[in-house]
């Protein structure tokens, strides 16, 4: 069974799943949305896409589409998605998957009142070696988790003009990278009962940095730094009752983890990805249409919308 594609975008990211699907073989990319025709014309002769439109609206209407990929900038995640689900087609939105908790709860309202398929594209949570650091989680292969820490950053030349540094379009640390720990933290832990955290401004006033530390039950805690100005880490550390795992730079996705135990020399594992590591989540996507489920077992709506949470409370301290 193919399953045929919408993108609204024609950015960076919209490549990157363009790339993804001409490697699979039942996936076919049907149609392209962009704010002018030149450019969605461009894209489409890249990837031989048939539908070429100037307008989103009219890759969600297009009957040749199953599912649209939402690649727009944050600001726009919940306007795209609902305009799609309003058209009955099935939603893969980008992340962070909307502006806030608010915004979210609307979108997946929606999706759960229609009976439609929605699912973030937190790309990490479907990669081998991701897949494997839960199934060792949950078979308890460093005991109960004591600690979790992560790191995302790269040093980015301030632009006023680009969408990292830009208020109106969402940008920030915290919602570009940051949201990646967060993924992260509600994956292993769920949801905290505490959060704390502090920002570094740029210019423009959003965060050119920020850190957190999550609260949990059992004294469990998380903590992570994201940041556009310092080349972090990019790393997790989980320290459990009865040893540790790394997950290996870069943390959105890994391709190698390392596991410590009590009185064993540390394993390195290795975990290779296929093309550029977009291809695993459009699979589930395509999994879960072919089978009517409605949204992924592995990146749940309940939990994006967690994030989401977090990360209103993150920034309700900063103001």
């Amino acid at each position: 069974m193919v399953t045929r594609w919408g993108i609204l975008g024609t950015g960076y990211i919209a490549r990157a799943m363009a790339d993804a699907l001409q490697l699979i073989p039942e996936a076919h990319l049907a149609a392209v949305g962009s704010r002018t025709q030149a450019r969605a014309d461009a894209f489409g002769g890249d990837y031989g896409v048939p539908h070429r439109f100037d307008t989103y609206s009219a890759v969600c209407e297009c009957s040749d589409v199953d599912v649209v990929y939402v690649a727009t900038p944050h600001v726009f995640h919940a306007r795209d998605t609902m305009m799609a689900l309003r058209a009955r087609k099935a939603v893969l939105c980008e992340k962070p998957f909307t502006m806030d908790a608010s915004e979210a709860t609307e979108v997946i309202d929606l999706a759960r009142l229609r009976g439609l398929f929605l699912m973030e594209a937190m790309w990490t949570r479907f990669v081998p070696a991701i897949v494997t650091l839960q199934k060792w989680i949950a078979d308890g292969a460093i005991g109960s988790i004591c600690s979790v820490r992560a790191t995302l950053g790269w040093e980015m030349p301030y632009d006023p003009a680009s969408r990292l540094f830009d208020p109106a379009l969402g940008g920030g640390a915290l919602l570009d990278l940051g949201v990646y720990p967060l993924s992260y933290f509600t994956m292993l832990l769920g949801e905290p009962l505490e959060v704390r955290s502090v920002k570094v401004s740029a210019p423009s006033g959003v965060d050119l940095q920020c850190a957190g530390a999550l609260g949990y039950e059992k004294g469990t805690l998380a903590t992570f730094v994201a940041s556009l100005e310092a080349n972090l880490p990019n790393e997790a550390l989980l320290v459990g009752t009865k040893g540790s795992l790394r997950v290996h730079p870069p943390l959105v996705a890994p391709q190698a983890l390392t596991r410590t135990t009590s009185n064993a020399e540390p394993e390195t594992y290795k975990f290779p990805v296929s093309g550029n590591g977009y291809v695993y989540e459009a699979r589930e996507v395509m999994r879960c249409l072919a089978r009517g489920e409605l949204e992924s077992s592995i990146m749940p709506l309940d939990e994006t919308l967690a994030v989401m949470r977090i990360t209103d409370e993150i920034r309700d301290e900063w103001t």
